[in-house]
């Protein structure tokens, strides 16, 4: 009996070690595979290499031509593109969580948005629009900064103190971020064109030219109502803004306006606004960079996938591989 048990306790890692080496020679062998397959494949992966090289610079010259010869088309397909290609991509690869994030924010803001594009547009929408936007511009902000830090603290070993594989951390950290960088740039370019739309609504703003309504004294270009205090004095309910041009309006809604709506001129008269002045307080201005910062994301999430998808066709055609 005892001769039986000891012959047992050898079989097993015996078979161990020769499950081990049969996982390495396949391993081995699926490694040489790839190797014979791309072998004398040089001067195709050069081909490759250049297709590509070639590709993104006249990607990014025909987008740059595109947005300074006809700006409102470029920013409605890009937002259009924004909006569409991580949805299709989530539905490839089953992100069922970003899929219900996106739906309902999607549901959301197409309620918000049709309020905005009402006509005649009525003079509570634009604080509604605007305090929606700024809502999400706010918690996206909040969450791109929590995301980030996270990944930080994973690099450094943090998450070993709580007992916790650095790799979790990255990756919740790297989720959090890219959902706040994505709804951020999202709600950003759709607050851009709701902005527009709804000032030209009120007659107060025209893309090109002149108004089409005469300026009131107490009047906010902006949402159409009146200004309930004079600029610089204190408002129970809202202060007021009064810009260099001398054109007053809510300060909800000219900083919506600016931040949320990304326009730096005057609603009425396009006169250049001075955003220094108006974000004295140094926490505002991180504000107009994480803008920036949006602006770039935009490129690369928009435009990437449809230009990568392009090299990808090209080496089809060509029958490189």
């Amino acid at each position: 009996m005892d001769d039986i048990n000891i012959t047992g306790l050898a079989i097993e890692p015996v078979e161990n070690v020769t499950r081990i080496l049969t996982r390495e020679e396949q391993m081995r062998e699926e490694h040489r595979k790839l190797h014979e397959a791309h072998k004398g494949h040089e001067s195709m992966h050069a081909e490759m290499l250049i297709i590509l090289m070639i590709t993104m610079i006249v990607a990014q010259i025909v987008l740059l031509e595109w947005k300074r010869r006809h700006f409102k088309s470029f920013q409605v397909v890009t937002s259009l593109a924004l909006w569409i290609i991580p949805f299709i991509m989530s539905i490839r690869f089953s992100y069922w969580r970003f899929i219900v994030f996106w739906t309902m924010f999607s549901l959301i803001t197409g309620l918000v948005v049709r309020k905005a594009l009402e006509k005649p547009l009525q003079g509570s929408t634009p604080r509604l629009v605007y305090k929606w936007f700024y809502f999400n511009y706010k918690l996206t902000y909040v969450l791109g900064i929590v995301g980030y830090f996270i990944m930080i603290a994973a690099f450094f070993g943090i998450s070993v103190v709580f007992n916790v594989n650095p790799a979790i951390w990255m990756d919740y950290g790297l989720i959090i971020m890219y959902y706040g960088l994505y709804f951020g740039v999202l709600g950003q370019d759709i607050a851009e064109i709701c902005a527009s739309k709804m000032a030209a609504h009120l007659g107060y703003y025209t893309p090109q030219g002149m108004p089409t309504r005469s300026l009131d004294k107490n009047i906010c270009a902006v949402c159409g109502n009146k200004l309930l205090v004079n600029a610089g004095e204190e408002g129970i309910i809202e202060s007021t803004f009064q810009l260099t041009c001398d054109h007053t309006f809510h300060e909800f809604c000219i900083r919506g306006w600016c931040i949320v709506g990304k326009k730096q001129t005057c609603p009425y008269c396009k006169e250049k606004v001075d955003l220094k002045r108006m974000f004295r307080n140094p926490w505002e201005k991180p504000h107009v960079l994480y803008g920036q910062l949006l602006d770039w994301l935009r490129w690369f999430v928009a435009w990437g996938p449809i230009i990568m998808s392009i090299i990808q066709f090209l080496n089809y055609i060509l029958g490189l591989k």
